[in-house]
This record gives C-alpha cells, structure tokens and sequence, in this order.
C-alpha cells in the first residue's frame, strides 16, 4: 500500500495567490522547489514551498526534506540563535535555532545524498542568506549530521511544516550580518540562558527547536561540552558516531 507521502505527492494538490498580503520578496521566496519524500526520506519529486506548506496539502500527507543548522561558538561552546523576521510568512517573530530551511530541487548539488552532501550545502547557502555568514567560514565538511526528525507543525491554520529535518552541528567563529526581511534578532547563549528563555512566556519558538531541544539539543550539548580540546574549543566532528542518524525518527 503506498504511503500518504506516496498518494499525496500524486495527488491534485491546493495551490493559493500570495500577490497580496504578503511581503514581496518572502512570495518570490515560496517559489523555490523543495524535494518531496516519503516517511523513510526516499526522493519522490518536487514542488514549490508554497505547495509544501499549506496545511490542506499537509493533511494529504505531503512531506519534504529540510534541515536544521545549529552554529557553536568554539571558545565557549555557546549556540547562536536567531529570531525570524516578521515578513516570514510562516512562524514569524518566533526565536529557533540557527538557520532552519531546505534543500532545493532547483540545484542539483543540494539533491546529492550521499554523506548527506545536499543539505549540508544547503546549510551553507542559507547560513549566507539569512545571516550574511560568508559560504567560506561554513565549509560543508565540517557539518557534523546527527540524525533526522519527521515532525508536523500547523503555523496559522493555513501554513505549517511536515518534513524529515536533518539536523546538523558547526563549530565556527563566523561573521554574522544578517539579513533583515529573514531575521528580527539573534544572540548567543549557552545552555542555562537557553532553557531561561524557554521559561519566560514573552518569548515564541519554532515547534521544531523545540522539539529538537526537548528530547535531543541539551544531552547532545552537554557531549559537545565534555569533548573539548586541550585549549577547552568545543569542536562539532568530536560528536562523529553519538547517535546513529541511518533511521528517521519519527516524532508526530
């Protein structure tokens, strides 16, 4: 029996008008194509971001592929965040990890799969368009992949997320100018500042950061922190076989 993945990505999907209402350049934006898959993360096509993300599509069971970029400071190990902008036309204004996008069908290097190649280059890109962080201070093999998530979220009723998330790890000094219609705000923190934020009720975040740092983030942290050189820089390739990323954790 195929999959709803499977049916939905065959399927007469809904498409929507963005030519009002929304910002210029968050619409050209949803006309990027992601690459769809099935629950086990298998390639079975494309469509545009608008498509992916409309809840009556997801309902289908339309999944795509994405990933989430977690960028440490060497020295003290903490973690940059950032606040999306709100232009975002999905989960605006909410605070969530570092870079948090997609691989695009639209490029065929970020369709490679193997040693995940495609959505570490992916990362690299977006780290560049989000937080101006040039391509060379996030070299794609220094990515450390962990495992992958599929998860579901609703936005607003109309919009939301259903992807298989790969999660990724850098330790990098890196120059951050950011993109103003992509992010509000960011910061660096450390674990205690972390879970204070997640404490006061003024602050949102992406359901994914915080599924993510519920049941993975701070144990995988805590190992990040105990691996340190001898001149005490965390490094992300010293979490190289911590959790065996070959399955799909499936979270909804």
């Amino acid at each position: 029996m195929a999959s709803r993945a499977v049916e939905a990505s065959r399927a007469v999907l809904k498409s929507i008008d963005l030519a009002a209402g929304y910002d210029p350049e968050q619409t050209r934006l949803m006309e990027e194509r992601c690459i769809l898959v099935d629950e086990e993360d298998r390639a079975l096509g494309a469509a545009d971001k608008k498509t992916c993300h409309l809840m009556e599509n997801i309902n289908k069971g339309l999944l795509h592929r994405a990933f989430s970029a977690f960028v440490f400071r060497p020295s003290d190990g903490k973690l940059l965040l950032q606040q999306r902008a709100s232009e975002k036309i999905t989960f605006p204004d909410m605070w969530t990890n570092t870079c948090c996008s997609h691989p695009l069908d639209d490029f065929e290097q970020e369709k490679i799969e193997k040693d995940q190649l495609g959505v570490r280059v992916a990362a690299s890109r977006k780290l560049e368009h989000e937080l101006g962080i040039p391509r060379s201070q996030t070299p794609v093999d220094e990515f450390q992949y962990l495992t992958r998530i599929h998860y579901l979220a609703p936005s607003d009723g109309l919009w939301g997320e259903h992807e298989v998330d790969y999660i990724l790890f850098l330790t990098k000094d890196v120059t951050v100018k950011p993109n103003l219609n992509e992010i509000r705000d960011y910061k660096y923190v450390d674990k205690a500042e972390l879970q204070a934020m997640f404490e006061d009720p003024s602050n949102s975040f992406t359901p994914w950061f915080k599924l993510i740092a519920r049941d993975f983030l701070f144990g995988w942290w805590d190992e990040l922190l105990a691996r340190r050189d001898s001149k005490g820089r965390v490094h992300a390739k010293s979490l190289a076989g911590l959790v065996d990323g070959s399955k799909v954790v499936k979270m909804v």
